[in-house]
């Protein structure tokens, strides 16, 4: 162990929960989607996020890209939407002139840092197609140049409520996000009264400026990821625990998982991907990490499981339209059947 570099990397890890408080005293009731995002930040791995409406996804995204100061766009999903329209944007200006301004994607140039895709399954296919290239290379080809986002990472979510005019992701397209982050509003009446009755959570604007900007430097973060995943070890016993998850996630009627009025033999089409188990370790560590551990315990790998595999998980058309509820029942099932170390 490099013992000093443990140490730099512990004071990141004060920084990083200095960060998590600021976004708590900003959005209240939502501890376990702050924690999940912070994973997310240090894994490098882009987040979908689920939710109905005016839960706080924006304020959450806005309160974190404040905190790592990089740049920050959002835009929404329509149907007339074509892959141009994150590129470039075209106008007229007061000379009559035709004039060219960059699009979303390349406003900041290498400094994009969080890019938020409201409604991503309000647009096309050719819409999604350009944001997974994105989000896999972290380059994109216009003006005859390669322009590279080496800090970006993609946060999307979808609406729920309607369904005309509306693209899903397909699984495959899924299966590029490290976790689908549940954001439901907050369970206690305190936090509750807090929100319809404290003025201060009612100016948004002025929520997100008491976030300090760069507590945690935006373009040092993907070199210290690598550096996380050094410092946590992974034990053979927690690797032997790891693999049967995995396997009960392809065949979960013989890992003995069984679930009530599913026939186990016909549910799955296919179950984690070796990125998304690849995915889940690497979370894990992170997550050992922020917990102040240079070692990843089963309660790392069981806590983020569901965000991170849930989505993985492809069931057969008879069973697919029950998604939203067999879901995370089976995730939930297949971590109360495989024994833990």
């Amino acid at each position: 162990m490099d013992y000093k570099a443990f140490s730099e990397l512990d004071n990141w890890r004060e920084a990083a929960l200095a960060l998590e408080m600021d976004i708590r005293n900003t959005v209240v009731g939502q501890a376990r989607a702050i924690r999940l995002l912070l994973v997310a930040l240090f894994a490098r791995g882009h987040v979908l996020l689920e939710g109905d409406v005016g839960v706080g996804k924006t304020t959450l995204l806005r309160a974190l890209s404040k905190g790592i100061g990089g740049g920050y766009q959002r835009l929404e999903g329509t149907i007339d939407l074509l892959p141009h329209d994150l590129i470039y944007h075209t106008y007229l200006d007061e000379n009559g002139q035709p004039r060219v301004d960059p699009g979303p994607l390349l406003r900041h140039g290498e400094d994009l840092a969080v890019f938020f895709f409201n409604e991503v399954n309000r647009a096309r296919p050719q819409v999604h197609s350009l944001m997974l290239r994105v989000m896999e290379e972290r380059t994109l080809t216009a003006f005859n140049r390669e322009h590279r986002f080496p800090h970006l990472q993609v946060f999307a979510d979808r609406n729920r409520v309607e369904k005309e005019e509306t693209f899903e992701l397909p699984s495959a397209a899924r299966d590029r996000f490290l976790m689908e982050i549940n954001i439901q509003p907050p369970d206690s009446d305190e936090d509750r009264r807090a929100l319809m009755f404290d003025s201060r959570f009612h100016d948004v604007d002025r929520l997100i400026d008491q976030v300090p900007t760069g507590r945690l430097p935006y373009d040092q973060l993907a070199a210290l990821a690598p550096q996380i995943q050094q410092a946590v070890t992974v034990s053979e016993t927690l690797q032997d625990y790891g693999l049967r998850l995995w396997q009960a996630t392809r065949d979960p009627g013989a890992a003995g998982v069984d679930l009530a009025d599913v026939d186990m033999n016909s549910l799955m089409v296919a179950g984690a991907s070796p990125r998304g188990v690849s995915l889940l370790i690497r979370a894990a560590r992170v997550a050992a990490w922020l917990s102040g551990r240079d070692y990843v315990l089963p309660d790392d790998v069981r806590e983020i499981f569901p965000e991170v595999m849930t989505h993985r998980l492809f069931f057969t058309p008879a069973y697919e339209r029950r998604r939203n509820v067999l879901g995370p029942e089976l995730s939930e099932a297949i971590l109360q059947t495989v024994p833990s170390p």
